[in-house]
């Protein structure tokens, strides 16, 4: 089981760093994936994190403003958020691939749980 933790309230232009970390397991072996879902929305993903710390966007919006990285002394993946915008308010999970590679498309993945909320309002 994923916990994603880190979320909160920002003003435009702010920071939140978000982390995900695994309960009795590691996530060492593991592609993760940062994805969200805002109120009436489809889910989407946003990030992904190889095992080999290669990074996949899969939105365009945030290139230049989101990034992704994994400490696996830590057991655990952050999403940095910088320059947040309202439109990337939302709730947003991880999840695990049960691969080493991230895909080309999005898929949520395993073990996300109930995610953290980040708002982006003035």
């Amino acid at each position: 089981q994923l916990q994603a933790s880190g979320g909160g309230l920002v003003q435009p232009g702010g920071s939140l760093r978000l982390s995900c970390t695994a309960s009795g397991s590691t996530l060492d072996d593991y592609s993760i994936n940062w994805f969200r879902q805002a109120p009436g929305k489809e889910r989407e993903g946003v990030l992904c994190i190889s095992t080999t710390e290669r990074a996949t966007y899969y939105r365009h919006s945030v290139k230049g403003r989101f990034t992704i990285s994994r400490d696996n002394t830590k057991n655990t993946v952050y999403l940095q958020m910088n320059n947040l915008k309202p439109e990337d308010t939302a709730v947003y999970y991880c999840g695990a691939l049960g691969r080493s590679q991230c895909g080309t498309y999005f898929a949520p993945g395993t073990g996300w749980g109930q995610g953290t909320l980040v708002t982006v309002s003035s």
